[in-house]
């Protein structure tokens, strides 16, 4: 697996229950992974020649982000490494103006877009898709980070700073919507697939806070709906592992994609303690070419909310409250440094309550970030 996030260190548990060698490309030896995985290969994954020699010692390559280089992906493939997601598919999930472009050919609803070449060319956006639109930078952005909105009024200045990077940028019309959904699935390489609850995903600043499995009110319908879609664009991508589609429900009763993610995802991880098989099991599964297995809940809701760093520079010492409060909560930890607003960590409650699983759930998240003190 390449990177060693907090992605590839939940791997580890699933790789262990496997039987199989989990090897991780880490930039550094305290990233999250390195701390848990046997032997983590300290490289750069920008460079060709650190990604070959890792590929090397392995059957199959996969990975926790999406920032490999195409190109570099696309030559271990012409050298023989087995690379799953592959680089076609992969692609769609590093590019967004890749991804609007293949979506739309598909048919799949998506918001109303058009790449803009310059500030410019903004104002013709907004007279297209406003009165408010949305500019994204096609590649590198993530938990909110290279999302600016605009309308008519805003400065120059602001409507300039997307351009800065030098990279495309997409601008897409600002939609009105209920809430956000993600579809998670996974498929093998011979096109055996699994869909997982659509689940409702909560944000704030752009960075997920609450997760809740399934979507609470979920029309039947349009929960098929949403896992058809999923199962749609991997098949037709061609994505191997778990594929993650990040979705809009207006408030007129549509879906349209917002996100791809080609790698266990945010929005899952409530399937380590509330899923027959967990996504990153699943994913293993699926690269491997292993029959999948049941991606069926264990209980009728699941909780997930992150802990996001906060006020309390060691959040080590609220376990024991945490612990003796609710012995039936599930913390995990990513062993990271705590920073405001950083991920370092999810609790997890699975009942049939929903309002006192999210009680106990933010009870927890708030006191470990130091939000509360009883």
């Amino acid at each position: 697996m390449v990177g060693g996030g907090q992605l590839a260190r939940m791997t580890q548990p699933a790789a262990l229950t496997l039987g199989v060698r989990l090897s991780v490309l880490a930039a550094s030896a305290q990233e999250s992974a390195a701390q848990v995985v046997n032997g983590p290969v300290v490289a750069d994954e920008k460079s060709y020649a650190d990604l070959r020699a890792f590929a090397d010692g392995c059957d199959v390559l996969t990975f926790d982000h999406e920032h490999v280089p195409p190109e570099h992906l696309t030559a271990l493939e012409t050298a023989g490494v087995p690379v799953r997601p592959g680089s076609g598919a992969l692609l769609h999930a590093q590019d967004k103006g890749v991804m609007r472009a293949r979506l739309g050919a598909l048919g799949v609803p998506c918001p109303r877009h058009r790449v803009v070449t310059g500030p410019d060319d903004v104002a013709a956006a907004v007279a297209e898709l406003g009165p408010r639109i949305v500019l994204k930078t096609t590649r590198g952005g993530y938990d909110g980070k290279g999302v600016w909105p605009v309308d008519a009024d805003t400065p120059a200045e602001a409507v300039a700073e997307p351009f800065r990077a030098g990279v495309p940028v997409l601008a897409e019309e600002h939609v009105d919507y209920a809430r956000e959904l993600s579809a998670v699935i996974a498929r093998s390489p011979h096109g055996q697939a699994v869909a997982y609850p659509v689940v409702e995903s909560v944000q704030r600043d752009g960075i997920c806070v609450e997760v809740v499995a399934p979507a609470p009110g979920l029309d039947g319908e349009l929960a098929a709906r949403a896992q058809h879609i999923a199962l749609t664009v991997a098949a037709e991508l061609d994505v191997v592992g778990v594929l993650a589609v990040e979705m809009f429900e207006t408030t007129d009763g549509r879906l349209l994609v917002n996100e791809l993610a080609m790698r266990p995802h945010n929005s899952a991880h409530w399937t380590i303690d509330g899923a027959v098989t967990s996504q990153f099991e699943n994913h293993l599964r699926a690269v491997l070419d292993l029959p999948l297995g049941s991606p069926a809940a264990r209980a009728p809701y699941t909780v997930m909310v992150n802990v996001l760093g906060g006020d309390l520079p060691d959040v080590y010492p609220t376990y024991r409250h945490v612990m003796a409060r609710d012995p039936e909560l599930r913390v995990h930890w990513y062993g990271k440094g705590v920073r405001p607003g950083r991920k370092v960590g999810h609790v997890t409650a699975c009942g049939d309550d929903l309002p006192v699983l999210r009680e106990r759930a933010w009870h927890a998240a708030d006191y470990i970030r130091g939000v509360i003190d009883e």
